[in-house]
């Protein structure tokens, strides 16, 4: 059995508020790389911090072999902030360059160590990560997104840590940066565990973790093959919850049967000691023998229904009946070939109609989200909004105004419902009813729970802050949000929705899209789900322009 590098004992982790996020989680993660899966809001991110040590136990222990390094959800960076600095390496440098300036300061060969050729290491980590030559002297901003998280990567490769964690290093990656990204996991050494709902990312894993209501359980393989095996034993529960069933079913029928034959046989010796048709020694004896039997028979039919009885309750406890997330979208009464949108540049334009499926992709830091932008803007002010930004792309090296000069998009309806990347239109510290309501405020309180309990925010939840949710939490919200519009809208324009979605719900998301009478504008680098979406047109936004893609 392989030594594992961490290990859970009975972990419990309560927020400030009282609300528990984790309870009495045991387990453990061994040496190569474990994808972490588990539905919005079990815990997975909170069960990474506790494993680094960024929070502390409510309860339990948390024991990890080695040194650890964590990648989190959200990267907090100061766009002023040097590369160097973002690797962590900006001490070392400065002092190797220092003494080659000539300045022999014994601090500065304290710092530096063993870390002579900090600068070569680093320029490889970098371009091993698929960044520029000069990355390493940029700052944070001249990053896209993309490029900081390959970064940030980079930088724990750099650390050699024994024990990584990612939780959800892909969210802000294009395809390219994901390829990258996916190249650096196959190649890394030690122990490695990943929270993420990317499922290519996943096929990459040795080990599956699923976090299920507190219960950690591994499975030796990738997603898939846990998917497969997870089919297989759900099946296999039903099938003995349904054989069970039917054990306790017939068990009582025996109960009732043995019941009804002891009343007879009663019944049959009052009847016979009422007309004495035998002497009254004998009938005493009859009866007491009787009583015996019917004792002995009741406790032996009485234990097998308690048996029959554990049974089930052993199978029902094996078949998972989740709650799943509903996702009803209003028909927005959008006739077919009705002209909702238009994007394109100054050599071609495409009309967005309903119901059409329109997907928006490129690299990072092209403007896709500044575009979404001007086209919602334009619905409000009837007028296209022109973005005052001189940021250089990455990827291109022009400057997202040059690309964004040429595209634009001028909406044909005020009804548009926009869901953006980071969900940053909710209050944090107010309440999820109180977020919802300021959007809707004719709802009676009352629909608003009920419309917020079909995606399984209930009861004390709803009283939460907005600021202690998951992502896919602050999700649900947004979009619990988006449907009480009245009228609803014709318009859906959904940037990175599957970002923070475990993919239960991206299953529904999916079905709800699919029968939504409107149209929709997706941006999105999950090509799995534009798969399943049936995308009609793909517009590429790129330096030269917009161009329509197969």
């Amino acid at each position: 059995m392989p030594t594992p590098s961490i290990v859970l004992d009975r972990v419990s982790f309560a927020w400030p508020d009282g609300s528990v996020a984790l309870r009495e989680v045991s387990g453990a993660f061994n040496t190569g790389r474990t994808g972490l899966v588990g539905r919005n809001g079990s815990g997975k991110s909170t069960l990474l911090r506790l494993i680094a040590g960024s929070l502390t136990p409510t309860s339990g222990h948390v024991t990890a072999a080695s040194d650890i390094a964590l990648l989190p959800q959200q990267l907090t960076l100061g766009t002023d902030r040097s590369v160097a600095e973002l690797l962590g390496v900006a001490d070392v440098l400065a002092a190797v360059r220092a003494i080659e300036s000539g300045d022999v300061d014994p601090r500065h060969f304290d710092t530096i160590g063993d870390d002579w050729d900090i600068e070569a290491r680093t320029t490889a980590a970098l371009s091993e990560a698929g960044l520029p030559d000069d990355a390493l002297g940029r700052t944070v901003g001249e990053l896209s997104g993309g490029e900081a998280v390959l970064a940030a990567v980079a930088g724990i490769r750099l650390r050699n840590a024994p024990i990584t964690l990612l939780d959800e290093p892909t969210n802000n990656l294009d395809r390219d940066a994901r390829a990258r990204l996916y190249d650096l996991v196959r190649a890394w050494r030690g122990t490695l565990v990943v929270v993420s709902h990317d499922t290519a990312l996943l096929e990459l894993m040795d080990d599956t973790a699923e976090l299920y209501e507190n219960t950690l359980s591994v499975f030796g393989g990738p997603y898939s093959e846990w998917r497969a095996w997870l089919a297989t034993e759900q099946d296999a529960a039903r099938q003995a919850e349904r054989a069970a069933t039917q054990s306790l079913a017939r068990e009582k029928r025996q109960r009732i049967e043995a019941e009804t034959k002891l009343a007879r046989r009663a019944a049959v010796g009052r009847k016979a000691q009422i007309e004495k048709r035998v002497p009254g020694i004998i009938a005493g004896g009859r009866k007491r023998a009787a009583q015996v039997s019917a004792g002995k028979l009741r406790t032996e039919v009485g234990e097998k229904e308690a048996t029959a009885r554990a049974a089930l309750d052993a199978a029902e406890r094996r078949v998972r009946d989740d709650d799943a997330v509903v996702i009803d979208l209003p028909d927005p009464g959008v006739p077919a070939g009705r002209r909702i949108a238009t994007l394109g540049d100054g050599e071609r334009a495409w009309i967005v109609q309903g119901p059409e499926r329109v997907a928006l992709i490129g690299p990072n830091g092209i403007g896709k989200t500044t575009l979404l932008e001007r086209l919602v803007a334009s619905a409000v002010q009837n007028s296209a909004i022109l973005v005052d930004s001189g940021a250089q792309t990455a990827e291109s090296g022009v400057s997202r105004a040059d690309v964004l000069s040429s595209a634009h998009a001028q909406a044909h309806t005020d009804r548009i419902g926009y869901l953006p990347q980071r969900v940053d239109g909710l209050d944090d510290a107010a309440s999820v009813l109180e977020n919802v309501r300021d959007a809707a405020p004719a709802v009676p309180p009352a629909e608003i729970r009920n419309r917020l309990a079909r995606f399984l925010i209930r009861g004390d939840a709803v009283e939460r802050p907005v600021g202690s949710l998951s992502g896919g939490e602050r999700f649900r919200v947004a979009l619990a949000r988006l449907l009480l519009a009245d009228p609803p809208p014709q318009l859906l324009v959904l940037d990175e929705p599957t970002n923070n979605l475990d993919l239960d719900t991206v299953d529904q998301l999916v079905e709800a899209l699919s029968a939504y009478r409107g149209a929709v504008l997706v941006v999105s680098h999950d090509d799995a789900f534009l798969d399943r979406l049936g995308i009609d047109t793909t517009l590429e936004l790129t330096p030269e322009g917009v161009v329509e893609r197969g």
